[in-house]
């Protein structure tokens, strides 16, 4: 089993930046991929990006440009640097994993494969 902690959210103006943070707990070993989903107020989840265990990134196009994804293995935490904020990136941000590297290329479209998930940290972009 995994568990999955999330930090780092809060409320900033549109043009400023957050970095979000996820620490993983458990048979980290087995995980192949680790990605951020978000769910705006009354939209779907989306995916936003992801990061495979050689280092692969993949992300939305909404976010292309302004957020970065990485990890530090030596601490078993997933980073989301987030800059360049806008008030549609308001919404509660969630930590993902899965042990099968394939599904991360897909996690754009897809959460399919994603078998861990946090509760999620708030982000809040006013204008």
């Amino acid at each position: 089993q995994v568990q999955l902690v999330e930090s780092g959210g809060g409320s900033v103006q549109a043009g400023g930046s957050l970095r979000l943070s996820c620490t993983a707990f458990g048979y980290t070993y087995t995980l192949y991929c680790m990605a951020w989903f978000r769910q705006a107020p009354g939209k779907e989840r989306e995916g936003v990006a992801s990061i495979d265990i050689d280092g692969t990134t993949t992300y939305a196009d909404a976010v292309k440009g302004r957020f970065t994804i990485s990890q530090d293995n030596a601490k078993d935490t997933l980073y989301l640097q987030m800059n360049s904020l806008k008030p549609e990136d308001t919404a509660m941000y969630y930590c993902a994993a899965g042990g099968i590297k394939k599904y991360c290329a897909s996690v754009a479209t897809s959460a399919y494969g994603m078998d861990y998930w946090g509760e999620g940290t708030l982000v809040t972009i006013s204008s």
